[in-house]
């Protein structure tokens, strides 16, 4: 299996957003996904994405982050998602992608790197506690989707 790894272009995104689609399946939210290849393209100085291609020119992986700000530590990343194709888990995709995350964490010298995990996604949460990586049960998630947004009222 030959897998090449990159920073994801404009032209990827389309296929980007076909992997965040199955992710969503898989995490039983499809209905939730609203963003468009479009508002990627306009929106991609927000993010940085590295992708993972077959040898077809398909993008099997992503790992897609963005900078965020912590008044506790300063700049860090947020790893938004690392999504492997379910045909492609353990090939080690998810792992080299995971080192492009963090060659990009100590690039920017950011103080943290942060993602979340679905409590019941019982891999990928084995797949981050072989990184060492502190999972955290003490935060809830406090979320507005755009309806909430638009219909906000000042308390």
């Amino acid at each position: 299996m030959n897998i090449t790894y990159r920073k994801a272009k404009k032209e990827d995104f389309e296929q980007v957003l076909n992997l965040i689609k199955e992710l969503a399946s898989f995490e039983k939210a499809s209905h939730k996904v609203s963003n468009t290849v479009g508002k990627m393209k306009e929106e991609s100085d927000f993010f940085n994405c590295f992708i993972a291609e077959n040898e077809k020119n398909e993008i099997i992986g992503i790992a897609l982050t963005f900078t965020a700000y912590s008044t506790w530590v300063g700049r860090y990343l947020f790893l938004e998602d690392l999504i492997v194709n379910e045909n492609y888990r353990g090939s080690k995709i998810g792992s080299n992608l995971i080192n492009m995350v963090f060659e990009l964490a100590k690039e920017q010298k950011v103080e943290r790197v942060r993602w979340q995990v679905l409590n019941w996604n019982e891999p990928a949460i084995e797949f981050y506690k072989k990184l060492n990586a502190t999972i955290d049960k003490e935060w809830y998630n406090c979320d507005f989707d755009k309806k909430q947004i638009d219909n906000f009222n000042r308390i």
